[in-house]
């Protein structure tokens, strides 16, 4: 169940007003900072954490759009993250262009930008404390060794330290299946044995891996709702396996359908999605709604974004998605049939 903050006003921030009254002024900033990072307990927090690999594209508009109208219909708070963990995959300049991209349709976030890039000591930290716990090891087994198996108890032998190696989840082969109720999907189950193994959670190459951050950012910034596309349901069990080793509440989920080509191929980056252009009319924020099966009136299509969400704020109903796992785009954001693969 999602707890709704009072009507009309956005989750509000614990009061700190007895600290801030005490406050040497030139350290009010930092406590204003403090005060802000700290969210009232049972409140809707959620995000929108896109990965800086390139420009935003109509799926990621859809994915933007559900979790911020999912937010701000709950009076809760949609914060933004920039996922930039991958250096040699991003893109010079996607970050700002997803900022700019997401003021010019109007999805204004709360408090400020956090980057992951900046989070290499939090991250080492939670690393730290998994393997204290017996559940991180480190493992120098190759793709190649492991010839497409899951890694199940492989190479458990301390590799050599001089050389490259990954750092696994340890995962319990007599464990029982993992299940979670997701709030468009349903029930939702993997075997972590069969289905997963010993995960990644830091690369041979050092960086950090999407599960061990994505959990360790969600829980620092007290994220307790997480509206996403499908295509990360399989990764919602890795993250509910590093909950439990850390002995925390996991927020709850909600997987809307993935927007596709016209071969069924995913709009993504990698799969050259036409880049998102700002668009101040309304047109695209009406066509993204009505994907979403929202039913916009058609009268809204050209009265600009800050109309168009007005109205998609107060008539939010995500239950349309139930059950849908994929959807074709609007042809204006397709790719031209010469330009789709097989």
């Amino acid at each position: 169940m999602i707890q709704l903050c009072r009507a009309g006003a956005l989750c509000p921030r614990r009061a700190l007003l007895p600290t801030l009254m005490s406050t040497p002024t030139a350290a009010l900033s930092d406590a204003l900072q403090t005060a802000r990072s700290q969210p009232e307990p049972g409140c809707y927090i959620g995000r929108f954490a896109p990965s800086p690999t390139g420009p935003l594209h109509f799926g990621s508009l859809l994915a933007a759009l559900a979790s911020y109208l999912d937010a701000r219909h709950a009076n809760g708070q949609w914060l933004l993250r920039i996922e930039d963990l991958d250096p040699p995959r991003e893109e010079p300049g996607a970050s700002h262009h997803i900022l700019s991209t997401l003021e010019a349709y109007g999805l204004n976030w709360d408090g400020s930008v956090r980057y992951q890039s900046q989070r290499q000591a939090a991250y080492q930290h939670g690393l730290q404390q998994l393997a204290d716990k017996g559940v991180a090891f480190p493992c120098g087994c190759s793709r190649k060794q492991l010839q497409g198996r899951l890694h199940l108890r492989h190479c458990l032998n301390p590799p050599d330290r001089s050389q490259d190696y990954a750092w696994r989840f340890r995962v319990d082969p007599n464990s029982a299946p993992l299940c979670f109720q997701d709030r468009l999907q349903g029930r939702v189950c993997l075997s972590p044995a069969n289905d997963i193994g010993d995960f990644v959670i830091r690369r041979r190459d050092q960086l950090w891996s999407y599960q061990l951050a994505v959990v360790l950012d969600d829980r620092d910034q007290g994220i307790n709702q997480i509206v996403r596309g499908i295509d990360l349901i399989d990764s919602t069990q890795r993250q509910l396996l590093i909950y439990q080793a850390f002995d925390w509440s996991a927020p709850q989920y909600a997987h809307i359908p993935v927007a596709t080509e016209a071969n069924g191929q995913k709009l993504s980056k990698q799969n050259l999605a036409l880049p998102l252009q700002p668009d101040p009319s309304g047109q695209t924020l009406w066509l993204a709604l009505d994907w979403l099966r929202q039913h916009p009136p058609v009268a809204l299509q050209y009265e600009g974004n800050p109309s168009v969400l007005q109205w998609a704020i107060q008539h939010w109903q995500p239950a349309a998605l139930n059950g849908i796992h994929g959807l074709p785009a609007p042809v204006s954001f397709q790719r031209s049939p010469a330009g789709l693969r097989s």
